[in-house]
């Protein structure tokens, strides 16, 4: 997630460093940007280049410059709303397509400060279908269909999802499995629909999700083992929430095509891994990669286990966590983004 904090007051712009700060460490934050004060004009600027924008300011200067860059329900970011203070935190705009309420919690556990989210199914503890697209990184292709399953959902009322027969959705039977007592769901299979769709049904309404790759990009030292991998990666895996069954692909430089470790990781975890060649790593450039000057002057890159996992997931696709090193071995994961 890629986070700007704009605010109008000195107090806010301290709040801002510290803030900051502590999103800095977090992993699954790939950058955090500060803005300070000329509200309207910046507003403009950041609404669509950033996931989520934390506004330090009064709630009615927040609105009055949000109000007219709001087009829909899933083109905009996650929007919080913090008093200079730091007594509160509210989740403002896209609370669970956006991820405003889970980020919400995050950044109010940081300051503590209370959280205010105001979301129907949050606060009558039920779990929106929305939520289910972001927790397991599906594109939902129709959603202004989203109100009539959580509605559903509300009333506690059946919704049924529909999967391919000849797929694996492991990933998706856990996940309901888990939450069992938060929705009544029912569970069809199929051979008409694809196998990277999910489909949700609710009386004539029908939700349609697609199922978005999940790259890991691996860097390691000489001679790691695939257990010394797999600490890495559960870690990483434990903070976004993610079970190993929804993983798509492992990643790495050619460098690394003879590493047993990630080799036998990939044999284990049945799923394949691209080792990407040295000159496309060289070439490859993002504004979301932390280039390393120890790696660039051993290999001539400046990344392996980011470039690799996003050039892995394929054009337009975003990190969803930053490389971070574990004993030797590096994990970044990065997300496809699927039309």
């Amino acid at each position: 997630m890629k986070i700007a904090i704009i605010s109008v007051s000195k107090k806010g712009y301290e709040l801002s460093l510290l803030l900051k700060e502590h999103l800095d460490k977090d992993s699954t934050i790939i950058n955090t940007d500060i803005y300070y004060k000329d509200v309207k004009n910046t507003f403009k600027l950041l609404f669509y280049e950033y996931d989520a924008i934390i506004a330090i300011m009064a709630s009615g200067i927040l609105i009055r410059s949000i109000a007219p860059l709001i087009k829909s329900k899933v083109c905009g970011p996650a929007i919080l709303n913090i008093d200079e203070n730091a007594n509160f935190v509210i989740s403002t705009l896209s609370g669970h397509l956006g991820g405003a309420n889970k980020l919400t919690s995050k950044v109010a556990n940081m300051l503590n400060a209370t959280e205010v989210i105001t979301t129907a199914t949050d606060v009558n503890k039920k779990l929106g279908v929305d939520v289910i697209a972001k927790d397991l990184y599906l594109t939902v292709k129709n959603p202004k269909e989203i109100v009539y399953f959580n509605k559903a959902i509300l009333n506690n009322e059946e919704i049924i999802f529909r999967v391919n027969s000849k797929e694996n959705y492991d990933f998706l039977f856990d996940y309901l499995n888990e939450n069992t007592l938060e929705i009544d769901v029912s569970i069809e299979f199929t051979s008409s629909i694809n196998t990277d769709e999910i489909h949700v049904l609710y009386k004539n309404h029908k939700l349609i999700m697609k199922i978005e790759d999940i790259v890991v990009g691996i860097g390691c030292r000489r001679g790691k083992s695939k257990e010394d991998i797999l600490t890495g990666l559960d870690k990483a895996l434990d903070d976004l929430n993610i079970s190993k069954k929804r993983l798509s692909k492992l990643a790495s430089g050619e460098i690394k095509k003879e590493e047993t470790g990630i080799l036998d990781l990939s044999k284990m975890l049945n799923i394949p891994v691209n080792f990407v060649e040295m000159d496309k790593l060289t070439l490859f450039k993002s504004e979301d990669i932390h280039e390393s000057e120890f790696v660039k002057s051993k290999f001539g890159v400046g990344s392996v286990s980011e470039a690799s996992a996003l050039i892995t997931a394929g054009f337009d696709s975003k990190l969803i966590y930053k490389k971070t090193a574990f004993d030797g071995v590096t994990i970044a994961l990065a997300v496809s983004k699927k039309d």
